[in-house]
């Protein structure tokens, strides 16, 4: 068993798995493998190759997303409540249409490689501190608990966390977020926090709180100090750098420290805000944010509660005089008291005292700034923005899947579905720096429905030339009104 001063050394790790994203902006993708291309005049028809396909990948989802938007327009927290009223619907009805509006909803979270986070990964995240320092909770009393129930009842969902019921937060994406500044109260309280433990160790009520601790293990699956088993090598892993871990030093104390924390690059939070007793709510809020701190991801919950004093820093109050109370007698009742003995316990708990409330007012006041920042900054967008910009976003993705699954077999002949998955992933990582795992089911299933791509004998995937490509895809409607306004505009001129 490691003890404590060998864990501060070492490196606190998250292990997340890789993402099904591509992370490359879709013009750098084309104009990159364009140009690994040879003979300018395939080049020329690769270019016009993309276009078709982006083109024709955009006609298919027109429908659904119009479908979409439409079903929103219903349930718009702000104007929806009047269309319902104009339609004349019954309930039973505007039950089955907010189903339907979910269902698309989550096909297009999915295609566009969001996950639902479960308990594990929240746990994970929040069980270490960054910027927020308050324990926030939601209000949940605030919130509709019959909506999200109804539809994981109709549509299972594996791992769902707990509060499914009344809120969803999909995640997408990681990155890192570093802040560097002096920290000279979360220094002030790191000292005195060990100086309290310390206390508490001579003291041997250590030992008591320790039992107790043993008595409710919790939970941390994927959180790990450096070792990461050989199965879970293509895990993403990313380090925590807090002051709490920091080892105490002169420099560190004086001077301005980096710390450093995972984030969630795209955060996106589905709910429905409780009804009351003369009015069923039926606005459905989508918010979405980004590079959200994994240990802050408190700050997008839905209805949050004014946060305050915790049961904790109360009993802390009540150990803390207690403590010094006993500390203080014990030393009184020796034969030889030692008033500078006496002083620095008092001390101690008087400061410790004051740190628990000094804290407190401190993370309150970083709290409500990071509420206010995240409203302003780390807040993309909310209801139908976020919906164009989803919508949006699962044409780039799929386009970027089907161009690299396809210049892969077009410059390395056949391949198995494995191999081409493997291949794909070797291209993004040689050619552009970044790490995925390849969606290769999602890209040949649009590559065989282009007709662009078969299957020999044995399952092997193979495409046709580039310009059997063009033929069979054929003219897009966009090239027609493109090549129109080119026609005007020369004839204008």
């Amino acid at each position: 068993m490691a003890t404590a001063a060998e864990k501060e050394k070492k490196k606190e790790v998250i292990r997340l798995e890789p993402e099904s994203v591509i992370p490359v902006l879709k013009p750098k993708i084309i104009m990159t493998l364009a140009n690994l291309i040879e003979r300018s005049t395939d080049r020329a028809e690769f270019l016009k190759l993309c276009k078709r396909i982006e083109y024709t990948i955009r006609a298919w989802y027109l429908l659904q997303f119009e479908d979409l938007m439409q079903l929103y327009s219903l349930f718009d927290p702000q104007h929806g409540a009047q269309k319902l009223e104009q339609q004349k619907l019954s309930p039973e009805e505007i039950d089955v249409l907010e189903q339907n509006f979910l269902t698309y909803l989550f096909q297009v979270m999915e295609k566009s490689n969001f996950k639902i986070t479960t308990d594990d990964e929240t746990d994970v995240a929040l069980s270490g501190q960054y910027l927020l320092n308050l324990p926030i909770s939601v209000d949940e009393s605030k919130l509709d608990k019959k909506l999200l129930k109804r539809y994981f009842e109709e549509h299972p969902h594996e791992n769902l966390p707990d509060f499914s019921d009344k809120y969803v937060i999909f995640r997408r994406g990681i990155g890192i977020d570093r802040t560097t500044d002096y920290f000279f109260m979360e220094k002030v309280d790191m000292i005195i926090t060990r100086l309290w433990a310390y206390l508490l160790r001579i003291t041997r009520i250590n030992k008591i709180l320790s039992r107790r601790s043993r008595r409710r293990p919790k939970k941390d699956p994927k959180k790990t100090d450096e070792i990461i088993p050989e199965e879970d090598q293509d895990d993403l892993c990313v380090e925590r750098i807090r002051i709490e871990n920091m080892e105490l030093s002169f420099r560190n104390l004086m001077s301005k420290i980096t710390i450093q924390e995972p984030t969630f690059d795209r955060i996106i939070v589905v709910y429905r805000q409780a009804g009351t007793k003369s009015k069923t709510e039926r606005g459905i809020f989508v918010k979405h944010f980004r590079n959200i701190p994994m240990a802050d991801m408190e700050i997008v919950l839905p209805e949050k509660k004014n946060p305050g004093l915790t049961p904790m820093d109360w009993v802390k109050f009540l150990g803390s005089a207690v403590v010094g109370l006993v500390a203080v007698f014990s030393s009184v009742e020796m034969p030889k008291a030692d008033l500078w003995v006496i002083f620095a316990v008092l001390s101690t708990v008087i400061g410790y005292c004051a740190k628990t409330y000094f804290t407190f007012q401190a993370n309150l006041a970083a709290y409500q700034n990071l509420i206010t920042q995240s409203m302003y900054d780390k807040q993309l967008d909310s209801g139908k923005g976020t919906l164009l910009h989803l919508c949006d976003d699962v044409i780039q993705q799929e386009v970027k899947e089907v161009i690299i699954s396809y210049f892969i077999l077009m410059e390395q002949g056949k391949a198995t579905r494995q191999d081409l998955d493997v291949r794909c992933e070797e291209l993004i990582k040689e050619e552009f720096g970044e790490s995925c795992n390849f969606d290769v089911d999602d890209a040949v299933q649009k590559l065989e429905k282009l007709g662009i791509v078969s299957r020999d004998t044995i399952g092997r995937y193979f495409c046709v030339s580039l310009k059997h490509a063009n033929d069979i895809i054929g003219t897009t409607t966009e090239e027609l009104v493109l090549k129109a306004r080119q026609s005007g505009a020369v004839a204008a001129t």
